[in-house]
């Protein structure tokens, strides 16, 4: 069950992995992040999710049945990842790629 965020700021982090990912377009969850020049070493994932669907003009460029099998499993450069995790300073942020 997904709560929402009291703030979304948006605003972008650099993020480091204690190994690189495997895959670029299907990012695991970082091991810690900076933001606005402090580093926080997240301790826990507490959820992770995928929204997959087309936006804007590219919502209407595929076939139905394709748009469907997209949606739920992805396509190339579409789509974000999301982490819901707690960092070493007990906060709580949602990151997304």
């Amino acid at each position: 069950m997904k709560t929402e965020p009291v703030t979304l700021l948006d605003d972008k982090v650099e993020v480091t992995f204690s190994q690189p990912p495997i895959y670029e377009k299907s990012p695991p969850c970082p091991d810690s992040f900076k933001w606005k020049g402090c580093e926080y070493n997240i301790v826990e994932l507490i959820e992770e999710w995928h929204e997959f669907g087309r936006k804007g003009r590219s919502a209407k460029n595929m076939r139905p049945e394709h748009a469907v099998r997209a949606s739920n499993e992805g396509s190339w450069g579409v789509g974000r990842f999301f982490f819901r995790v707690k960092t070493h300073v007990d906060r709580i942020f949602d990151l997304y790629y």
